[in-house]
């Protein structure tokens, strides 16, 4: 996919729509404007066991968002009580009043899924999972949604078939997609295509506007990550920040300053979303990396 097709898909993935009104931020690119503007947002799976209790609601989350000066949440399907099955409609809306109340936006939501799986069948239902849940996404204002390749033993199998599988799911899923106005954004998450040029061959197979990629710092385990990151920089529609990166996968603390340096030189104009984790409070962790980023991203030439 050329990067003119990449700027628009990053254009439609920041307008969010809160209550039937559409907020568009023009496309990113140095190519196309000097100003760069980014948006903050915060991963529900920070809090994964506070949720899974009840420790923590959508609600508790989205406060402690407002509070800390984040702009947006992204709110993952299975933290819904109904998940797999789809929420109903009052539970959405009252999300997105929620929303409107804190002057937040919901950016993204995300499900879990198989492509991987040698059974069609199997694949076939995860793939109708995504279907419903593009519609619940659009139904929250949300603008794009997390997918994955997934991943299993496939036995039998070479991985270029495997491939050939995940192509034709994202295909009709981007259909789906289309339907609904919701990007499907592929995360990569360290469990089938590990290096970039895997995931950038998808993504030009694929070739759809309404098909693009979320980039998640913290599951690429090459040598050097950051070479990897900013290999994926210009395809990137969503950018995951973790605490850590992963150098011949031994755990390392983020080097804020390169990531929003890479950000930068991009002209990257959307969300970047934090996720811890770490053990401990999530909330001073969170805290802390967005302040740490948004100091280094704002002291940049």
């Amino acid at each position: 996919m050329d990067k003119k097709r990449r700027n628009i898909v990053r254009s439609i993935a920041i307008s969010p729509i809160l209550l039937g009104s559409h907020r568009l931020f023009a496309s990113s690119s140095k190519e196309t404007s000097s100003v760069v503007r980014l948006q903050y947002s915060l991963n529900a799976y920070s809090f994964n066991s506070m949720l899974r209790s009840g420790e923590m609601t959508f609600f508790d989350m989205m406060e402690f968002a407002a509070d800390t000066g984040l702009n947006a949440v992204d709110l993952t399907g299975y933290y819904f009580s109904s998940y797999p099955e789809v929420p109903k409609d009052t539970e959405l809306f009252s999300l997105k009043r929620k929303a409107l109340e804190l002057g937040l936006n919901i950016s993204w939501t995300g499900v879990r899924n198989n492509f991987v799986n040698p059974d069609a069948a199997v694949r076939s239902v995860d793939r109708e999972l995504i279907r419903k849940w593009l519609s619940v996404s659009s139904s929250l204002g949300a603008t794009i949604m997390r997918v994955f390749t997934g991943n299993q033993t496939y036995e039998g199998y070479t991985k270029d078939q495997v491939k050939e599988w995940l192509v034709e799911e994202f295909k009709i899923c981007t259909r789906y997609g289309a339907e609904t106005g919701v990007i499907v954004g592929l995360q990569n998450h360290n469990e089938f295509l590990f290096q970039s040029e895997e995931v950038i061959d998808i993504l030009n197979r694929v070739d759809s506007e309404w098909f693009g990629l979320i980039l998640d710092i913290g599951s690429l385990h090459a040598e050097d990550p950051y070479d990897e990151i900013e290999k994926l920089a210009p395809y990137a529609n969503y950018w995951f920040v973790k605490e850590h990166v992963f150098p011949n996968g031994n755990r390392t603390p983020v080097d804020m300053e390169k990531i929003a340096r890479i950000i930068k030189n991009q002209g990257y104009r959307g969300y970047v979303s934090f996720e811890s984790l770490s053990e401990g409070d999530p909330k001073p962790i969170i805290t802390s990396m967005f302040n740490s980023f948004k100091t280094a991203y704002d002291n940049l030439p």
